[in-house]
């Protein structure tokens, strides 16, 4: 759903990514910056100090915004690859994995919940992979890509609801893995 948003979003996204190309700094230092960002708010999550909710949902944020912008970057200077697709791609699972052990160690869930979460969302991703594979493209099928399961985290577990957070990311996780495997079977051609 916000790839979709990012369609509408596309000059002004540009012009921030021209921003930051404008810097000298590569698509990949943005990955990394990324994902430093999500590995803090990770253990934010999981030491647990007293405002543990909110300052990983703020990094969790920021993690997410330099994950637009290496994007951006890379096409406005046009040094999108392959190793920085697959780098980002890599970085993106990483960091997911991350944020929730974070919220596991740090007791804001079930563990149960935790595992449920963690493994729709992989298995989310793994269906657009093995799409893309079949040459059948999944981008923006789906009411729960990684940009909203992320979202909903940072939010609603600033809030102070990391377990209802955790539940909504298993229910748009199963849907849109639901909604991927419906796609991917109607445009296979044996």
């Amino acid at each position: 759903m916000l790839n979709n948003l990012r369609d509408r979003l596309s000059p002004a996204l540009e012009r921030l990514g021209r921003s930051f190309a404008s810097t000298g700094l590569s698509p990949n230092f943005w990955t990394a910056i990324g994902l430093v960002l999500a590995i803090m708010a990770a253990i934010s999550y999981g030491i647990a100090p007293e405002y543990a909710l909110v300052i990983g949902g703020v990094l969790l944020l920021a993690s997410g915004f330099f994950d637009m912008i290496d994007g951006q970057v890379a096409r406005v200077t046009g040094k999108t690859s392959k190793k920085g697709g697959y780098l980002d791609s890599m970085s993106d699972k990483i960091a997911e994995v991350a944020i929730f052990l974070g919220i596991l160690a740090g007791g804001h869930a079930e563990p149960y919940l935790v595992f449920l979460g963690i493994t729709l969302s992989l298995l989310v991703s793994y269906a657009r992979a093995k799409s893309d594979a079949l040459n059948i493209k999944l981008q923006g099928v789906g009411i729960g890509e990684r940009a909203e399961r992320l979202l909903v985290i940072a939010i609603i577990g600033m809030i102070g609801f990391m377990e209802p957070a955790i539940v909504i990311v298993i229910l748009i996780a199963g849907a849109t893995l639901l909604q991927r495997m419906v796609v991917t079977c109607r445009n296979i051609k044996e």
